[in-house]
């Protein structure tokens, strides 16, 4: 399942991220992104959703929100 799918409120563990794009792990893993690591959807936007990834609250796009395997 990916983010797309979480439900709101609920922490998950992040299994994979899938991409190829080097730029956009290096990104997610700045955020503290990356397997292993919980992450919780605070709720879903139109265009994405705000996520809670340690202490901070992100907005990512549905693009990205695809490629973060939960």
């Amino acid at each position: 399942m990916n983010l797309t799918d979480a439900q709101v409120g609920e922490e998950y563990i992040v299994k994979e991220i899938q991409t190829d794009d080097e730029e956009l792990n290096a990104f997610l893993f700045s955020l503290g992104c990356y397997s292993g690591e919980p992450i919780t959807v605070v709720s879903h936007l139109r265009g994405g959703c705000v996520v809670s990834i340690k202490d901070g609250r992100y907005t990512i796009d549905k693009e990205l929100a695809a490629a973060i395997i939960v």
